[in-house]
């Protein structure tokens, strides 16, 4: 009889560490993905496998575990210019909506949630460079949050391979935006300066991150349980601004979690605004 990679209490371990540390939901039968995931990361901790790995954690293991277990199990899929409606949709409607309304203080907040290894917040920084100049005196914050300590710090150095500039970046944006630095591309110094990032988990504080007026969330609800998942939107609905625009994934929505939102009649850009937003004060 061939024994499992990982047992049922293992694989229950895992469950509840990442349920402890991010609020992360791992559902019945991806066996498999913790055998993928946690495997190496065993080897790498110098451990003799998974069971030893979930024994730890049992035990009470160091915070900095847990940790490295929640970072491995993460999904971190993405890619520049994403399903590119949202981006678009940002680029005709919702920033020159901003743009008239801030013209007083001269200033918009930009939040990438999840940003994972950083090509969503590069996405955001290139469309102001591409098709607002005329807010180069203005004051543009671009905040890209993650989970994960180790995505982040790949982030930050703005570099990509070959086959991740090919997922979704424009050639002529590439020529325009990113140097060569031997086989991988650089993100410029001017990108990188509209960007700053911060480790935060979702469930947890949210305090390095002003109020923003737009949040881009996407493809994350969907590894929240549901209390979870209302928990989020309902303080997203008291911390983005009055007239600010929330964007989930394609497979996510406020309904049923919460009436502050209504969703926006933009195709396929999974757009949502506060009721009433348009009548409130800025």
């Amino acid at each position: 009889m061939t024994v499992p990679a990982v047992s049922p209490v293992d694989y229950e371990t895992v469950r509840t560490t990442l349920r402890k540390f991010a609020a992360v939901e791992l559902d019945d039968g991806k066996e498999y993905l913790v055998e993928a995931r946690l495997g190496p990361l065993a080897k790498r901790e110098g451990l003799a496998g998974i069971a030893e790995l979930a024994m730890r954690l049992r035990n009470g293991a160091q915070v900095e575990l847990g940790q490295r277990v929640v970072e491995a199990m993460t999904i971190h899929e993405t890619s520049f210019f994403r399903d590119w409606k949202p981006f678009e949709a940002l680029r005709t409607k919702f920033l020159p909506e901003l743009i008239a309304a801030r013209q007083a203080e001269r200033k918009l907040v930009i939040w990438s949630a999840a940003c994972s290894s950083g090509q969503e917040p590069y996405t955001l920084a290139m469309l102001f460079c591409e098709y607002f100049p005329q807010l180069t005196n203005w004051d543009i914050q671009i905040h890209a949050s993650d989970i994960s300590n180790d995505i982040l710090k790949r982030a930050q150095t703005g570099k990509y391979s070959q086959l991740e500039v090919n997922r979704g970046l424009p050639a002529p944006l590439l020529l325009k935006h990113f140097g060569r630095s031997g086989m991988d591309f650089v993100a410029s110094d001017r990108l990188q300066r509209m960007i700053s990032w911060h480790q935060l988990n979702l469930a947890q504080a949210w305090s390095p991150i002003p109020k923003p007026d737009i949040i881009f969330m996407r493809n994350v609800l969907i590894y929240f349980g549901e209390s979870t998942k209302r928990e989020i939107i309902e303080r997203i609905a008291r911390f983005i601004r009055p007239d600010g625009s929330l964007f989930l994934g394609a497979g996510e929505t406020t309904v049923n979690l919460s009436t502050a939102f209504e969703r926006l009649a933009v195709d396929g850009a999974g757009s949502y605004r506060l009721v009433g937003a348009n009548g409130r004060k800025k």
